[in-house]
């Protein structure tokens, strides 16, 4: 696929596929936005952006918290995207960052030959740590071959904040593709979205890399069932025809990085997945943290593995005593070795029902993506009232053995069931989107204008006060899959 086609890249042997290189040109769906953007650039460094870079949002169809444990989901990219001007001056090693909304945003200014990371206090990371964990994700890469070149970046962003659309990713991913064409990389996709992956853990995200692929593998037209395991790999899945997805944001917010809990659910599957490895004698048990290299080394199948957790993992609630006798450990050792910087408080641990979550949920989306594939060659009603019920049983399964909804978010999903909608919460959660597929594009509108009535005109003063002038469409929106990561130049 070259950039002459639908810009997603370029392919360059078997396997790679590069951010090509596009011309911006007048008809292009982002054109006014990048024109405004480089404008901005102008005003505040006096001269013209070298290129531009989009990277999307996404919204996870279906397969929540299983990336992190090796397992496939199926996300799509959104339209909503950050977008940056950058410039580079590589006679400086200055870094110079300003953000368009200026109220919200401070602008920062760092020198590249002393980067230095340290992880966010309580409160969550300022909005330019993001930023500086892609360059730091390529700087890590290059090793030595980095250049401290100095680069201006104007940026604006409209994914929603802390919502389940992963604007903190796309931030990252944004910076990894910037950093890396101002190095002169070359801009492999699944490359680069390792590197995005990997560098969230400078903010203290242990990411599955889910949100990183889409960013950089999404297809316009298209999902993507992406694999982790053995290795990263994205395969376009077609959507039932006239089937329209609608995003609703329940405008509860969580900040992953700025709150222990989605941590605390990755440790949790880690000691799962040690616990069951222990019983079945596996000798490098400590070294088995996710439940798909279990799944292999043990030779299970998907319900195999579902029994083995319901026979092994008979307690709804852990302490810190049951997995230390079990173990032979002392306390020192469970958090040193076992727990991560901000999860060393937990003194309860949920492990039945965090394993039973990630295997059943993987199951789902294994027959989601069969479905779909089915329903291209032949449609059946049946078939798709099947993918509701598996996005219903998805959010179900979030809900009661994941524990990361939130009151908001239910209010929403009521809402749904009112309208005969089949919804599940999106993203990390505990706040945040829900994603609903409907009909058609008729009944997509139907159910905007209940949520609208029945949701959104019932919100606090200061959040009508600033959504209802545009008529809540920032925060409910039908959407369609778009294309990965692009690069523009003028």
């Amino acid at each position: 696929m070259t950039a002459n086609g639908n810009g997603a890249g370029d392919m360059l042997g078997p396997g790679i596929e590069l951010v090509a290189q596009q011309k911006l040109q007048p008809e292009a769906k982002i054109y006014s936005r990048l024109q405004k953007l480089g404008a901005f650039y102008r005003e505040q460094f006096g001269a013209e952006p070298d290129f531009f870079v989009r990277v999307p949002g996404r919204v996870n169809i279906i397969g929540e918290h299983v990336d992190y444990c090796g397992y496939s989901v199926l996300p799509m990219a959104v339209t909503q995207s950050i977008v940056l001007a950058v410039g580079s001056n590589p006679t400086k090693h200055q870094l110079q960052l300003r953000n368009v909304d200026q109220d919200h945003f401070q602008n920062f200014d760092c020198d590249l030959k002393n980067l230095s990371f340290e992880l966010p206090l309580p409160g969550g990371p300022a909005w330019y740590k993001y930023f500086m964990c892609g360059v730091r994700g390529i700087e890590e890469k290059l090793g030595k071959k980095f250049s401290p070149i100095g680069m201006r970046i104007a940026v604006d962003g409209n994914v929603p904040l802390a919502a389940g659309l992963s604007s903190s990713s796309a931030m990252v991913s944004s910076s990894v593709l910037a950093t890396a064409h101002v190095q002169g990389m070359q801009l492999d996709r699944k490359e680069l979205a390792s590197i995005s992956a990997k560098c969230e853990q400078y903010i203290g995200t242990h990411s599955g890399g889910m949100d990183q692929a889409i960013a950089y593998l999404g297809r316009e037209g298209c999902a993507h069932h992406i694999e982790f395991h053995p290795k990263l790999n994205g395969t376009p899945v077609t959507l039932p025809s006239g089937k329209c997805f609608v995003v609703a944001n329940s405008l509860a917010q969580k900040n992953k990085a700025a709150s222990s809990d989605y941590n605390e659910r990755v440790v949790e599957c880690r000691l799962a997945t040690r616990w069951l490895a222990r019983n079945k004698n596996l000798s490098n048990w400590q070294d088995i943290i996710r439940f798909i290299d279990l799944e292999e080394a043990c030779g299970m199948d998907n319900e195999t593995f579902e029994n083995l957790i319901k026979d092994k993992l008979t307690k709804w609630v852990y302490t810190r005593a049951d997995i230390c006798q079990e173990w032979g450990i002392t306390e020192q050792e469970l958090e040193t070795k076992f727990l991560t910087a901000n999860t060393q408080h937990m003194q309860e641990f949920k492990l039945r029902q965090r394993a039973l979550h990630v295997i059943q949920e993987s199951g789902r989306v294994a027959k989601f993506r069969k479905i779909c594939e089915q329903l291209a060659q032949r449609g059946s009603v049946q078939d798709v009232k099947q993918l509701g019920q598996l996005m219903r049983q998805s959010h179900e399964s979030l809900r009661e053995l994941y524990e990361c909804s939130h009151p908001d978010v239910e209010r929403l999903i009521a809402i749904s069931e009112k309208q005969n909608v089949s919804a599940r919460v999106t993203g990390a959660g505990w706040g945040g989107c829900i994603v609903a597929m409907c009909d058609s594009q008729e009944a997509a509108a139907a159910y905007i204008k209940a949520l609208k009535r029945d949701y959104y005109a019932q919100l606090p003063p200061h959040l009508l006060e600033r959504h209802q002038p545009n008529d809540f469409n920032e925060v409910v929106f039908d959407t369609l899959p778009g294309n990965g990561a692009e690069l523009f130049v003028q």
